[in-house]
């Protein structure tokens, strides 16, 4: 069976623009897609994929360039041209004239000596086979009627609302697979999840993924996005800090970590800042994370503490583990009970304000998605910590259909895209850059105060500490 390759993926998205570009008056871009994917499907299984991008671009330029109410009937003849079938009537269809300026087109552009008449042979046979699909299958009007495998994930919980998404649903759809998820905690996906029920597991980070890679002898891994980690706050609260010296006001606020674990070891309380009139309340001042025991969002918090406990050096070797125990420790101690995944707190956050969760912790997709959706209010503010860290969202195939999922969702130019209009930073700068920018939300660019997680067994080793401070 014919696999498409990283070249005819990147030909079919330049044709894409094309004909989008050309019909940008006649059609939504979503149509000139659909038309794509469906004259794309009629290829599936051959192993010759050469002449794919060049067939496919004229197809689906014949079925745009057909008024809508103006639709023939279609002749289809074999290349052999004996006796002709009369196909059923659609602007989708094939008829003998397209068929044999499909191929000329494709000889003309491939007249080399290279170009043999087997090659040729090759081509007619698909060509033929397009035939006799098309007598058999009703006109093109949407996506290709065809029941998609359906493929089962468990993904981290800020994944959840991307593959719900009607978009993403039917960009699966156009390649052939439905996918459905079950959401959990990232280092409950590597620790207590039973995966030999699943294609492919989505944690949302690199450790996790290892964690998985290991335990299942897996080498393959896909990162198909990525999200720095953030801190969601409010203006009061913004000012309150700044005035602290912890939050550093700009363009794109940061939030200085060094100084924060001052204010944690000494046990600062909000009532303590000087002149603090918008939140006088009797807690100590700390940022809320997710359960460190379950989830990703707060390893990677773990990971920026240690490292600026540890002089701002990665954390390495049992004796660096130690020294910084004690003040990583109080920032998870000390806030009670904690949610296994980055869902909740942040659904906290913008329903209940900064009474209950002044500071959250948070994947910086969350909130450029919710920026997207009009759900952050006036007053809400993002902060990067300073340092952070940049939690890749990195997918393990389970078996061949996960490894598909991993390379579809990896290279496909409309998922990319829908991932970005998710607040996830993708390959292609640029459709995040426009989300960020159409909803307002001040974003670092270029992400330079970046920090490298500990390895996998050292990251592993605080967690397990951190965990005992539970018990």
């Amino acid at each position: 069976m014919g696999v498409p390759t990283v070249r005819e993926e990147q030909a079919i998205r330049r044709l894409t623009d094309r004909l989008v570009e050309s019909f940008t008056d006649t059609y939504p871009v979503e149509r000139v897609e659909t038309v794509v994917g469906a004259a794309r499907s009629r290829f599936d299984g051959h192993p010759v994929r050469e002449f794919v991008p060049i067939l496919v671009e004229r197809i689906a330029r014949r079925e745009l360039e057909a008024a809508p109410s103006s639709a023939e009937d279609g002749t289809v003849f074999s290349v052999a041209e004996s006796a002709p079938s009369t196909a059923q009537s659609g602007a989708g269809r094939l008829r003998n004239t397209d068929l044999r300026q499909s191929i000329g087109a494709v000889f003309a552009g491939k007249r080399t000596a290279a170009l043999s008449i087997a090659a040729a042979a090759i081509v007619a046979a698909i060509v033929v086979t397009i035939a006799v699909r098309q007598t058999d299958s009703p006109a093109i009007t949407g996506p290709v009627a065809q029941s998609p495998a359906t493929l089962h994930g468990v993904v981290g919980s800020e994944k959840i609302a991307f593959f719900s998404d009607p978009k993403v649903v039917e960009a699966l759809a156009r390649n052939g697979v439905k996918i459905e998820v079950d959401p959990a905690g990232s280092r409950q996906i590597a620790t207590s999840v039973d995966l030999s029920k699943y294609d492919f597991a989505f944690p949302s980070s690199g450790p996790a993924a290892e964690r998985i890679q290991r335990a299942r002898n897996i080498t393959a891994k896909y990162t198909p996005f990525s999200s720095p980690m953030a801190i969601a706050t409010f203006q009061p609260i913004a000012d309150l800090l700044t005035a602290a010296g912890v939050v550093r006001p700009g363009p794109v606020a940061t939030f200085d970590m060094a100084r924060y674990l001052e204010l944690a070891r000494t046990d600062t309380q909000w009532d303590f800042l000087p002149g603090n009139t918008a939140y006088p309340v009797r807690k100590n001042i700390v940022v809320s994370t997710t359960d460190p025991r379950s989830s990703n969002s707060a390893a990677m918090y773990l990971a920026i503490a240690s490292y600026v406990a540890n002089d701002n050096t990665i954390v390495q070797g049992p004796a660096a583990e130690q020294a910084v125990l004690s003040s990583v420790s109080k920032l998870f101690a000390r806030q009670g009970y904690t949610e296994n995944s980055s869902e909740g707190p942040f659904k906290e956050y913008l329903s209940a304000g900064m009474g209950p969760t002044p500071l959250v912790l948070i994947y910086e997709a969350q909130f450029v998605e919710a920026a997207a959706r009009g759900q952050v209010k006036p007053g809400m503010v993002l902060t990067y910590p300073s340092p952070t860290v940049l939690s890749k969202h990195t997918l393990v195939p389970l078996n061949a259909e996960g490894d598909r999922i991993g390379r579809l969702l990896s290279t496909d130019p409309q998922l990319q895209r829908l991932a970005a209009e998710h607040g996830f930073r993708t390959g292609d700068t640029a459709p995040f850059a426009k989300v960020t920018a159409d909803n307002h939300v001040p974003v670092p660019a270029d992400l330079i105060d970046v920090i490298e997680t500990p390895t996998y067994d050292t990251l592993e080793h605080l967690l397990d500490s951190v965990t005992q401070t539970y018990n």
